[in-house]
């Protein structure tokens, strides 16, 4: 089954179409990228998910039917707006927190005390939440996400105020609840962090869905027919069929002209005496991809 599955939903606000007409579904076992420039329509998509919102039409299906309280404790949300209470010890605040989510006070310490010490938290447990680091206070707030086990994860921008190690905990932490067959949906901005994690991303602008699928089904819609290489000795001036080549640190970035195709450039190159170490389509970084696809919806929403 699902975990989720949005159809056709709508909302708005006065003016704002801030939802319009979408449609999508994460699976357990996946890491689903909601992504989306600034005003896109992500955080009130979460919100109707949720049920924070309701929307004014369309259908919303979590875990095998509508939204319930009793659902919600097998949800874990992390928020754009943070929200740790500040002037108690981190333990007990974060032990508080999980037994909100139905969990026995006993066996919310029992597994804190293993999130803290992955964390490198436990000996911080008994200092107040206001007196911990930014970088520390997002890892808590990443435990209280998860203590409970939740079979859906709704995360936003996970990696804020983490230093490349603990940016590295944290992937490494999603990527097992992602085995284990959770289904955790995780907006950001961080567009490399997105190619490195997701299984499949949701691409929305004003409210719409502009692109659905795998990371490799988007890069192939926009890769283009131009080819990198890494030779391992000289590379010739000029090549049949090549209209440009640019070196890019170590690499050549060989730009083909219209009628020309890869395997023939492979076949000047080997013909040429050049031994190769790399040769493959130049596939767009999805931080391109996404800059071009939202100056397109701008550009179409302007005319």
């Amino acid at each position: 089954m699902t975990i989720i599955n949005v159809t056709d939903i709508s909302k708005r606000f006065g003016n704002t179409q801030a939802v319009d007409h979408l449609s999508f579904e994460v699976n357990p076992g996946e890491i689903f990228g909601l992504l989306g420039p600034n005003g896109a329509g992500k955080t009130t998509s979460i919100r109707m998910i949720l049920n924070i919102f309701q929307p004014d039409s369309g259908k919303i299906s979590v875990l095998d039917g509508p939204m319930t309280e009793e659902k919600k404790n097998h949800i874990g949300y992390l928020p754009e707006e943070r929200g740790l209470y500040q002037d108690i010890p981190l333990e007990r605040c974060l032990v508080f927190l999980a037994t909100l989510k139905g969990m026995e006070e006993h066996t919310a310490k029992a597994e804190l005390e293993d999130y803290l010490k992955r964390f490198d938290l436990y000996e911080f447990r008994d200092k107040k939440v206001k007196e911990l680091s930014k970088g520390m206070q997002q890892k808590a707030q990443l435990i209280s996400t998860l203590v409970h086990d939740p079979q859906l994860v709704i995360i936003d921008e996970p990696f804020t105020s983490l230093d490349p190690v603990n940016t590295e905990m944290v992937k490494d932490l999603l990527e097992q609840k992602r085995d284990e067959g959770k289904a955790i949906i995780m907006s950001t901005h961080q567009m490399n962090q997105v190619e490195e994690l997701c299984d499949r991303i949701l691409l929305i602008d004003h409210g719409q869905r502009v692109l659905y699928g795998t990371l490799q089904e988007i890069q192939n819609k926009f890769a283009s027919r131009d080819i990198l290489v890494t030779p391992l000795n000289t590379m010739p001036e000029s090549i049949k069929g090549v209209r440009e080549i640019k070196k890019l640190n170590g690499r050549y970035f060989l730009a083909l002209e219209e009628e020309a195709e890869p395997n023939q450039i492979l076949k000047s190159l080997i013909n040429a005496g050049v031994e190769l170490t790399e040769f493959e389509i130049a596939v767009p970084p999805l931080n391109e991809i996404f800059i071009q696809v939202v100056k397109k919806q701008e550009a179409v929403k302007h005319d």
